[in-house]
């Protein structure tokens, strides 16, 4: 077989699953979208936006798309005046909680020293299971 670029040590090294994950989940706020949908069970617009300080309405828009796109969102549209729209997670979501969860644990202990969470560790996994 002949040698080419692709065949070379760094390139056959790269991590696929890592980089598939980072090229789905890239975007600042994608995690943070999640978490508190995950946490909250349902989310309209609305609430997600004044959960999010400083993200526009724009971005916020374009982020739930692209997490709908990818499958880890449901996006439920009702039919009624004003119109209302909720996002939950789906099964692909849902899976993705535990990674969520330990991420959270991870900066809390080695980020964010000093914040003080009012919820234990196993409130915060009851919440997310429940």
């Amino acid at each position: 077989m002949t040698d080419n670029k692709f065949r070379k040590r760094e390139v056959m090294a790269r991590c696929v699953p890592m980089n598939t994950l980072q090229a789905v989940l890239s975007g600042k706020w994608k995690f943070l979208i999640l978490w508190y949908i995950a946490f909250y069970k349902v989310q309209r617009f609305g609430e997600l936006l004044r959960r999010m300080d400083g993200i526009t309405q724009s971005t916020l828009t374009k982020q739930l798309r692209e997490l709908e796109d990818d499958g880890f969102i449901h996006r439920e549209i009702y039919k009624e005046i004003p119109p209302k729209v909720e996002y939950t997670l789906t099964e692909l979501g849902k899976s993705f909680v535990p990674v969520l969860t330990q991420m959270m644990m991870w900066s809390q202990t080695h980020l964010c020293s000093d914040y003080v969470c009012p919820y234990s560790e196993e409130e915060i996994k009851e919440l997310l299971n429940s």
